[in-house]
């Protein structure tokens, strides 16, 4: 998908492409007079695959109104410009998620922006800053307590994405429609009471080909930050939310993958001590929901007992 045809995608869906204010504002931060929320130095996520209906929109904006950060890295595949090609799809909850970004770069968070293999359009405008958000082929970022990791979405290292890029988009095809039956599960399961989970996170696990390409996917990206002379690697890609440890040459690289927005939903933070993490928000909410049902009951009851 070149420039161009960006344009005319935007211009033939201008009524529906997000210009529009948010269907659903996002709440005051703090310092306003807003919900507490959790804060971070740094932030990573990637493939969130915008313009699908297998986007999780939902939970990504209850992770966006629950956390803040000083720095935030969009690892690519942010907006999914294959499927956008095909058929224009774009609901107000995905309006609401690029207003919440643009909004975090306005009141100063740091965003940097790595379009991957699905979003490359924007790979032509590596270098420009627009309404505050930098794009970038990769960035290398500093921990707080002195790491050097490089930070790439991961498709360069993708051989399937290198050599048989007609097989990338066969797999794709055959990955949504295991998207939409991953809907019908989830309706399913919401209807029974049950949290989120991902049908098609489960059945990669399961494929011993899937294992070994992640594997090998994970020892290839961290060999190539061993050879750059950084201490780790950042990226996303592959959907799959992982920390490593390799070897390269003697010297000890971290391997990162921030993980995705359609079968995970999981987000990398780093801590302002330099500490790293990675959030699987459905288990992050469940939690968060039990904790408040205690206060929400007693509040009830308080209320009972005045009257």
């Amino acid at each position: 998908m070149t420039g161009s045809d960006l344009s005319d995608l935007i211009s033939t869906n201008v009524a529906s492409f997000p210009l529009t204010a948010p269907k659903t504002p996002e709440p005051e931060v703090p310092e306003l007079g807003g919900p507490e929320r959790r804060r971070y130095r740094t932030i990573w996520i990637s493939d969130v695959h915008l313009g699908t209906k297998g986007c999780n929109a939902e939970l990504l904006i209850d992770f966006l109104d629950n956390t803040d950060s000083e720095v935030m890295y969009l690892v690519g595949d942010i907006i999914d410009g294959w499927r956008l090609k095909k058929k224009f799809y774009w609901p107000a909850a995905h309006n609401d998620i690029v207003w919440r970004i643009m909004k975090r770069a306005r009141r100063g968070t740091r965003v940097v922006y790595i379009p991957g293999n699905h979003d490359e359009m924007f790979r032509q405008f590596t270098g420009l800053n627009f309404g505050g958000i930098e794009i970038r082929r990769a960035a290398f970022h500093d921990t707080a307590d002195g790491r050097r990791l490089m930070v790439l979405h991961g498709d360069e290292f993708d051989a399937v994405m290198l050599s048989h890029r007609w097989l990338a988009f066969v797999g794709d095809h055959a990955y949504h429609l295991m998207m939409k039956l991953n809907l019908t599960v989830n309706a399913f399961r919401r209807w029974l009471g049950k949290p989120y989970w991902s049908l098609s996170k489960a059945a990669k696990h399961k494929v011993k080909n899937a294992v070994e390409f992640i594997g090998k996917y994970e020892e290839v990206v961290a060999r190539a930050a061993g050879e750059r002379g950084v201490d780790g690697v950042v990226c996303g890609h592959i959907h799959t939310a992982e920390f490593r440890m390799f070897d390269h040459n003697g010297k000890a690289i971290e391997y990162w993958n921030d993980g995705d927005w359609v079968e995970g939903c999981n987000a990398l933070v780093e801590h302002h001590d330099g500490r790293m993490e990675i959030l699987h928000w459905p288990e992050e909410m469940k939690r968060r929901l039990a904790a408040e049902a205690p206060a929400t009951t007693s509040e009830t009851g308080t209320a009972r007992e005045a009257a």
